[in-house]
């Protein structure tokens, strides 16, 4: 099972990347991401050196949850995603916006090189794992099937030397976290 990279971002994981001169994060966004940041770490330590925590619930805002995606795709430094926006919605409900830039890469015919795909989907958890299950997939504003997201992982994995995963996998919680739930405008972390 593949640890995930971009928490928890799943299937879209592996797409988890930048690419040299993306814009800048804000000192405002960095402070937010990073209040995400610490909070994982110290529930990954706590795991880690198994003690012994009370149950427990932490709860970001949207903005703070996007602050700190743009934080993880900087540290990366791979070079295929430039942005990752989320809307978050009750029931664990997300839409969301991935500017995807290829140029300078070899490429299947089929894939442009910039892209802008835009997603509505569910959050799925279960037993410390999680997946996005993927309702509606658009590329540059046309409606397409959902495999074709398949497509992109596979060619982004091998441009970043990961491994391919596929759409359909599951994938680990950091350490510590047990479950997430999205509402409007924000997510709760279970640890």
């Amino acid at each position: 099972m593949r640890r995930i990279i971009l928490f928890p971002l799943a299937a879209l994981a592996v797409l988890a990347a930048l690419s040299p001169g993306a814009a800048e994060i804000t000192s405002a966004e960095r402070q937010a991401g990073l209040k995400v940041i610490r909070f994982l770490d110290k529930i990954e330590t706590d795991a880690l050196l198994k003690k012994k925590a009370m149950p427990g619930r932490m709860d970001f805002t949207e903005d703070e949850f996007n602050a700190y995606i743009a934080c993880r795709i900087d540290a990366e430094k791979d070079p295929v995603m430039k942005e990752l926006k989320l809307k978050l919605f009750d029931r664990n409900r997300i839409e969301g916006k991935i500017f995807i830039d290829l140029r300078g890469h070899k490429i299947p015919a089929v894939l442009k090189s910039t892209m802008n795909l835009y997603f509505e989907g569910v959050f799925a958890t279960d037993r410390d794992r999680i997946r996005l299950d993927f309702h509606k997939l658009y590329l540059d504003g046309q409606r397409i099937p959902i495999l074709v997201l398949d497509v992109i992982i596979y060619v982004a994995a091998k441009l970043g030397k990961a491994d391919a995963g596929s759409i359909h996998d599951w994938y680990d919680l950091p350490p510590g976290v047990k479950d997430l739930k999205t509402t409007a405008g924000g997510v709760s972390v279970y640890f």
